[in-house]
């Protein structure tokens, strides 16, 4: 039985004036195992998560592809040009078809 993928934790404002750029950082704790490291026995079995998708209002804004040299416990910051209130959906997939999601608002006012 595989373990279930952490929450992941999201920074993002709550509101935005139109046009404002805004800053969001997301972290989600997983340990990124490529299955590759050897310690004298056998190598672990791989656990990675293979990719992250932010979208807004249901259109994908960022999808990363997550390869071996991910470090544990991806974090990440990009920015986005706020012009009328949105939802903002984050979703992590792992190698075993599991996946994480999140969701966040921001109103422009």
């Amino acid at each position: 039985m595989s373990t279930p993928l952490a929450p992941p934790r999201i920074r993002i404002p709550r509101t935005a004036r139109p046009g404002e750029v805004i800053e969001i950082r997301t972290l989600i704790e997983h340990r990124m195992e490529t299955g590759i490291r050897h310690d004298g026995t056998a190598a672990p079995p791989r656990d990675m998560l293979g990719r992250m998708i932010v979208t807004r209002d249901g259109v994908a804004i960022l999808t990363a592809d997550l390869r071996n040299a991910t470090a544990t416990n991806p974090y990440h910051v990009f920015f986005v040009r706020m012009e009328r209130t949105a939802e903002f959906a984050f979703v992590w997939q792992d190698d075993r078809g599991q996946s994480v999601r999140a969701t966040a608002r921001v109103v422009v006012a």
